[in-house]
């Protein structure tokens, strides 16, 4: 151990869990020349929400011959525009084994199947279950003055209140809803952690880029809608829906 090291710690590290805000990028089929097209004029509609995030290709929605998967193409698309591909969820050995190839994770699905099991014929009387301990709600992260440009406010683990404007260049991001008592002019991200039920309220859409669950809109998306208006926007089969807030 060196001489700067804690006095009393015996190991060099811990291992702790942690809640990181990943995007699923969904491929369909994959043909090297307009992966790349498709991916730059992405990343042309919102610069900053892409840089340097971290990206899982999820093949649950998959239907090109798996042949045609090059993880190292895809890979190497991505770091040229600055994403990091860290894992694959694939629905197939050969998936599985081509991601492996290209040293990439192979990562569980994004939904547990149920399964049912009969009872047996009989069964002892269970004893009474002791009344289980609701587990509090995480409080709300409460912001009182103006998020100015360039700055990120972030509630982790629960819903984030701004009771001022969020200026053009500033982001806010919540793990459940956005409730914005002012202009949202600039990034709002909610369910970060991919909870779809997530919702963004606000005085004035303005916004830069709305994005619940890792589904976005740009302000050029928004502009048809509710813009400069007090709406507010959910989650509805994959889509962002915004409604004025008198009629939410």
């Amino acid at each position: 151990m060196s001489d700067t090291a804690t006095t009393g710690v015996s190991q060099s590290f811990q291992l702790k869990s942690a809640s990181v805000s990943l995007t699923a990028l969904e491929l369909y089929y994959f043909d090297d020349t307009e992966f790349e097209a498709n991916l730059r004029e992405k990343i042309s509609q919102a610069p900053g929400f892409f840089k340097d995030i971290p990206l899982v290709i999820s093949l649950d929605k998959y239907e090109g011959p798996d042949r045609e998967l090059d993880f190292f193409k895809i890979i190497g698309t991505c770091r040229r525009y600055n994403i990091h591909v860290i894992g694959v969820r694939a629905a197939t050995d050969d998936q599985r084994r081509l991601a492996r190839s290209a040293e990439l994770p192979v990562l569980p699905g994004g939904s547990l199947r149920e399964t049912k099991s009969e009872a047996p014929a009989q069964q002892p009387e269970a004893a009474p279950e002791p009344s289980p301990t609701l587990a509090q709600p995480a409080p709300a992260k409460v912001i009182t003055q103006p998020v100015r440009s360039g700055q990120q406010i972030t509630a982790p683990e629960g819903d984030l209140v701004i009771l001022a404007p969020v200026q053009a260049g500033a982001e806010v991001l919540a793990a459940g809803d956005i409730h914005i008592y002012g202009p949202l002019r600039g990034r709002a991200l909610a369910g970060i952690h991919g909870t779809e039920g997530a919702r963004i309220f606000c005085q004035s859409l303005e916004a830069e880029l709305v994005s619940i669950a890792g589904h976005y809109k740009i302000s050029e998306d928004l502009q048809d809608n509710g813009w400069k208006g007090a709406v507010h926007i959910q989650l509805k089969d994959d889509l962002l829906v915004v409604k004025p807030l008198d009629k939410a």
